[in-house]
């Protein structure tokens, strides 16, 4: 299956669009010439997002939609598909992050992340598959996470749910690619978000200065899809720690969770 090389014209549906890399990867597909369907929570920050993206000449609609929900999925899908057709492109960028320990971890909370970071990516595929399926065509990006291929202390259960994404977007690579349908999985590792707020930042002392943009992530991943490819880690020089976790699973284990633990000691976290 070839990657999508133009998106022009294309009908483009993005999770999480109101903020971060949803809404880089909102904008730089309509600069790019998509049709894009805007789908998050907040529906403010969707409306200002898709206001502007009219303003400058794009098409652009905003769907308020709480991807925990089945159901309003699946109304926000048959919205799109009443105003536009069916999605041809289909972007699963929400989700959310914790950085606590697993010991102090709601597990109520640990349930909801990964209603949203993995069942949501789920019930969005589900809805467009019959379509993509039907027309033998189809690509679906899937934002996983540098900590969906190496697991961390501090976000153990943003790792797992990250670690489904990564499952389920590498036997779904293999499984539609003969109907036609190209799945690729994206690897931010750190990407300057409002995510990562100073309190955050005060548990990973030494991550300042190696963020990228949310803007050249967005570049970055429609690069990756248009190339074809079924993975890329941005950037790409964090492929070198991926590679050794691979190789040496124990000896890596221990050098991150030696760094991440120092790091939460120095920040004044218990980790007794």
């Amino acid at each position: 299956m070839a990657g999508l090389a133009d998106v022009s014209g294309k009908i483009a549906l993005v999770t999480g669009a109101s903020s971060g890399i949803g809404a880089a990867l909102a904008r730089e597909l309509a600069r790019q010439g998509a049709k894009v369907a805007l789908v998050a929570r907040r529906k403010d920050r969707l409306e200002s997002i898709a206001s502007e993206l009219t303003q400058a000449g794009h098409e652009a609609r905003a769907y308020a939609c709480d991807i925990r929900d089945p159901d309003m999925i699946a109304s926000t899908a048959a919205e799109v598909r009443d105003a536009w057709g069916e999605v041809e492109l289909l972007i699963n960028s929400a989700g959310y992050a914790r950085h606590i320990l697993f010991v102090d971890h709601d597990p109520a909370d640990i349930q909801e992340m990964m209603l949203t970071n993995y069942m949501g990516t789920v019930h969005w595929i589900k809805q467009v598959l019959p379509a993509m399926r039907e027309r033998k065509q189809g690509w679906i990006v899937n934002v996983s996470s540098f900590a969906g291929k190496i697991g961390q202390a501090d976000e153990v259960a943003y790792s797992a749910s990250k670690f489904a994404v990564t499952g389920l977007s590498e036997g779904l690579s293999q499984e539609l690619a003969p109907m036609g349908i190209h799945v690729l999985c994206v690897y931010p590792t750190l990407v300057r978000t409002e995510m990562f707020t100073p309190e955050i930042m005060a548990r990973m002392p030494g991550a300042a200065g190696t963020f990228i943009e949310a803007d050249d992530f967005a570049r970055r991943t429609l690069r990756a899809l248009a190339k074809g490819r079924i993975e890329a880690v941005i950037p790409s020089q964090m492929k070198g720690p991926i590679i050794l976790n691979t190789l040496f699973p124990q000896w890596m284990g221990r050098m991150v969770g030696r760094v991440k633990l120092a790091a939460l000691k120095k920040a004044g976290v218990n980790i007794q």
